[in-house]
This record gives C-alpha cells, sequence and structure tokens, in this order.
C-alpha cells in the first residue's frame, strides 16, 4: 500500500546549514501523526517542503505517490495548512470567512454555503458562525482556524504548532477538535513543541534532530527504549532532598537524578513496583520523611532527552528555524533563501 508521505534521502539546506539531512521517513494513511524536534531540527522544514512551499535539494517527497516536486498542483489540491496564528478576517463572520475560502478553492456559491455549514457544526461553531470573527475568543479563532483548512476538504490537513499561545482550556478544546478530524477520517500531520499535546493526540511520533530521523513509533513504544520505569519522591524539605538521594544511591540500583526546584529526586526502577517497598523501608531506616512516592511509566521527555540531548521543555521558548510564511499561487512553486524565526499564516488553495 502506497503511503500517505514518503520522503528518501531529503535535503534541504540553507546556505550552510543543512535544515533537512537526507531525512528518510515513511508515514501511513490513517492516523494523526506528530512531528518533535529541538529548535532547528527540521520540522518546519519538512511541513514547508510537503506543502510545496519549498522545493528540495536533493531526495525525493511523495504523497499519496504524488512527487512535489514534479506534480505539485495535485498534491496542493490534497492538502490542507493551518500555521500557527489564526489567518482569519476579524470582520467578517466566522461563516463568512469560510464561505471565501471554500470559493478560492473553486467551490460554487451553494457548494460553499453547505461546506461552510458543515464545517462550523463540525467545529462546534454553528452558534457563533454568523458573529463577527472580533468577537470570538482566541480558542474560537484557531478552531475557524482549523475549518479554513478544511472546508475544501482535503486528504491530509497540515498543522504547525496549532496551539502555540492559546490557553489550557482552549488548547483541550482545539484538541477535541483534532482528535475528531482524526476519527472522522482525516489525515493529520502536527508539529509541536508540547509533549504532551503529541502523547495525548499523536498515533504516531517521529522525532527529528539534526535534520535526520531519530526515532519513530508510537508513544508507548517510545517510551518503551527508554527502558525501566521511574521511581519519584518528593521530600517536605529541600534539606531532606539530598539525604533522601544518597540513601537510593547505596541502594546499589541506579543513580538518582535531584530537582532542587520541585523538590523530587529520580531513578531507575527496573523491577518497576517491586522496588518501591525496598526504598520505603530504606527511607524509613534512615528517619527521612517523604512526601510521597510513586512509581511511573516513562515520560515523552524522558524519551526526548535521551534521544536528542535536550529537554524539549527547555526548547519551547520559539519554535522551529524555518517558519510557514509563504503564500501559494495556483502556478507558483515557491522557496526560500533563508531560514527565519518569524512566524506568519498560510492557506493552501
Amino acid at each position: 500500500m502506497t503511503a500517505l508521505i514518503e520522503a528518501r534521502g531529503l535535503t534541504k539546506r540553507f546556505g550552510r546549514v543543512s535544515a533537512l539531512a537526507e531525512l528518510d521517513l515513511s508515514l501511513p494513511s490513517g492516523r494523526i501523526v506528530a512531528i518533535l524536534g529541538p529548535n532547528g531540527a527540521g520540522k518546519t522544514t519538512f511541513v514547508r517542503t510537503v506543502a510545496t512551499l519549498l522545493r528540495p535539494d536533493a531526495g525525493t517527497l511523495a504523497v499519496a505517490g504524488h512527487d512535489v516536486v514534479r506534480e505539485p498542483q495535485t498534491v496542493r489540491r490534497m492538502i490542507g495548512l493551518a500555521g500557527q496564528s489564526a489567518a482569519v478576517e476579524e470582520m467578517m463572520t466566522g461563516r463568512e470567512n469560510l464561505a471565501m475560502v471554500a470559493r478560492l478553492y473553486g467551490q460554487s456559491r451553494r457548494s460553499a454555503r453547505a461546506a461552510s455549514a458543515a464545517t462550523l457544526d463540525r467545529l462546534g461553531l454553528s452558534d457563533a458562525g454568523d458573529r463577527l470573527v472580533k468577537t470570538y475568543s482566541g480558542g474560537m479563532r484557531r478552531r475557524l482556524d482549523l475549518g479554513a483548512s478544511l472546508v475544501g476538504a482535503p486528504r491530509l490537513l497540515l498543522l504547525d504548532e496549532p496551539t502555540t499561545g492559546l490557553d489550557p482550556r482552549s488548547r483541550i478544546e482545539l484538541w477535541d477538535a483534532i482528535r475528531a478530524l482524526g476519527e472522522d477520517g482525516t489525515d493529520v500531520l502536527l508539529t509541536t513543541q508540547y509533549l504532551d499535546e503529541a502523547d495525548h493526540l499523536a498515533a504516531l511520533i517521529a522525532i527529528i534532530d539534526g535534520g535526520r530521523v531519530v526515532a519513530q513509533g508510537s508513544p508507548a513504544e517510545l517510551k518503551q527504549r527508554v527502558g525501566a520505569d521511574v521511581l519519584d519522591l518528593h521530600t517536605r524539605e529541600a534539606s531532606t532532598l539530598a539525604r533522601a538521594a544518597g540513601v537510593l544511591e547505596r541502594l546499589d540500583i541506579g543513580a538518582p537524578t535531584i530537582d532542587t526546584e520541585t523538590q523530587r529526586c529520580s531513578i531507575d526502577a527496573p523491577k518497576g513496583t517491586g522496588v518501591l517497598a525496598l526504598v520505603v523501608r530504606a527511607l524509613d531506616d534512615a528517619g527521612i520523611d517523604i512526601e510521597d512516592v510513586t512509581v511511573r511509566h516513562p515520560t515523552l521527555d524522558e524519551v526526548f532527552l535521551k534521544l536528542t540531548g535536550s529537554s524539549c521543555s527547555a526548547t519551547s521558548g520559539s519554535s522551529d528555524s524555518t517558519s510557514i510564511s509563504s503564500s501559494l499561487s495556483s502556478d507558483s512553486d515557491s522557496d526560500s533563501d533563508s531560514d527565519s524565526d518569524s512566524h506568519s499564516d498560510d492557506r493552501v488553495a
């Protein structure tokens, strides 16, 4: 069966910098896929290349069997693209925004009205459809922007850090909308700097570092690569934390790590909950009071740290080395001669 996205030896350079370095990646259809990586890893460069906004310097990239260089128009008809900020017109209603985009996709007036109504209903915006967008909350605007990418019924939806800047409630609302799209059969490829977002939404995660794929699999599969479960303990006082770490080190089950900000000490627990009683007994014998102790599975952040050498939380202050910032016309193959940290919006139409 033809892969939804197939990259072989994909290379893109900006001057002396290789944003994509002979990247190989095969992504199946029928899943929500997340692309993770530290800043400058090549995430957004990859998405822009899939969207035909960038032409690769070497290698091949195909969407549903169609080469992005030889068949850009065919690829563009198959995809919808939403950038990091909501690209909607505030002085128009939500319904008018969607109808305008549908007309740009070449739909008749009747079809555009029907598609707009169906999309508003799909994203839970029917009641607000006839209000001016300037009255929408941030989360509603992002859902409307998502709808503008869907109104043309794309086979593949590309989302570049879709929840950046949203408050927790709006993030969850957008997660629900994206999850529903996947359940309805829309293929979704998203980049994100939030590991919990990838964990909640994605059935498949690809981690990119240095322009190459360093790991690929389901969240559970990636966590298994880290190995053992982890035992965490919290102490009431910071002065007790070092003593607790010393007790754990003497148990000879691994080297503990200390987080003084959260007053947490962690250690690998290869025997899972079997080590819990041993640790509690040793701490009690040493007269050390603890706030709580738990055994858990590794987090995606720990997977990320092991595979890339940096914590994703440390990279979340800015986005990838390149942004989705070019508009597609019907006959242009857009390219770029520089990599930028600025972010603007696109629509593939």
